[in-house]
């Protein structure tokens, strides 16, 4: 078996040192070390965002990354999301419009909505689903999470919020 590496990164802003196989997967890392559990495993394969997070502010697909590649990197996941005890907008707006049901596909909706406020501040409702549509949701048919990523824009105005991340 290969030998285990040390590498050192930022985690929802506080230093991490992670002992890493070479072929170890973020995803497992987060969950298995970390025990943060927001980040799922869905397919495996890249296919429904399940397991988003962000690395140095871009949403990432943890069941396709490996941990030896965040050496120095910066790392968000949905327990990181809200700061100084206030919660994020979009968080805030995905409450406010019941934008879940099982819960499963929230932290990654949250996320890939926090990604897209941050290139688009005022998205269209056609960019809210064109930038979401990698990420799948089986309960909610998707428009309570297009009215809670478009209203999180009007939360960040008002907030003077244009991006959270680093």
């Amino acid at each position: 078996m290969s030998k285990r590496q040390t590498i050192r990164l930022t985690l929802n802003g506080e230093p991490r040192e992670w002992s890493v196989y070479p072929n170890e997967l973020v995803l497992n890392v987060l969950r298995e070390q970390e025990f943060l559990t927001g980040t799922k495993y869905g397919c495996g394969i890249g296919e429904c965002g399940a397991c988003t997070i962000h690395i140095n502010g871009e949403p990432i697909l943890s069941c396709l990354t490996l941990a030896i590649a965040c050496e120095g990197k910066n790392i968000r996941t949905i327990e990181g999301l809200a700061r100084d005890g206030e919660l994020d907008a979009v968080q805030t707006a995905f409450l406010d419009h019941s934008a879940f049901q099982c819960g499963f596909c929230t932290p990654d909706m949250i996320l890939m909505t926090r990604a897209l406020l941050n290139e688009i501040p005022n998205p269209t409702e056609e960019q809210v689903r064109d930038y979401l549509r990698g990420n799948l949701c089986r309960c909610t048919g998707y428009a309570s999470i297009v009215r809670a990523a478009l209203d999180a824009s009007v939360l960040n105005a008002r907030r003077g919020v244009p991006s959270v991340e680093e």
